[in-house]
């Protein structure tokens, strides 16, 4: 699976939000800097010979939907991030984010009680 731009991961979250949609639909989605519609078309050309998205033709017009699931794609990204910045340790990744004080230690109890149910 090919990494995205942050342009080409704004428009898949669109459309796993959408589930199928056409340009213009998508268009409509993005809320800041919209793109021309011409480079919108192309971003998601892209993300289809990338392998993230294929299309149902309407004539000349075609509809896209995502074929890579947000689950999928997070699970790429996720496992990239924690070996990229974490040394491959989700023990490091769940330090940082302690020390940030972006997780409580209740929040971190409940993480040990899945794990614990899981064993």
């Amino acid at each position: 699976m090919q990494k995205l731009t942050n342009k080409e991961e704004e428009i898949m979250h669109i459309l796993w939000k959408l589930k199928k949609a056409f340009v213009k639909e998508i268009l409509a989605e993005i809320t800041e800097e919209q793109p021309h519609y011409n480079t919108l078309s192309t971003i998601v050309r892209n993300l289809e010979e990338k392998g993230f998205v294929a299309h149902n033709a309407f004539g000349n017009t075609h509809q896209y939907f995502p074929i890579v699931s947000l689950e999928a794609y997070r699970k790429r990204f996720m496992n990239t991030a924690i070996e990229n910045y974490f040394d491959s340790s989700y023990k490091n990744m769940v330090t940082h984010f302690a020390k940030e004080e972006k997780i409580s230690a209740a929040e971190l109890r409940e993480i040990l009680a899945l794990i614990e149910q899981k064993q």
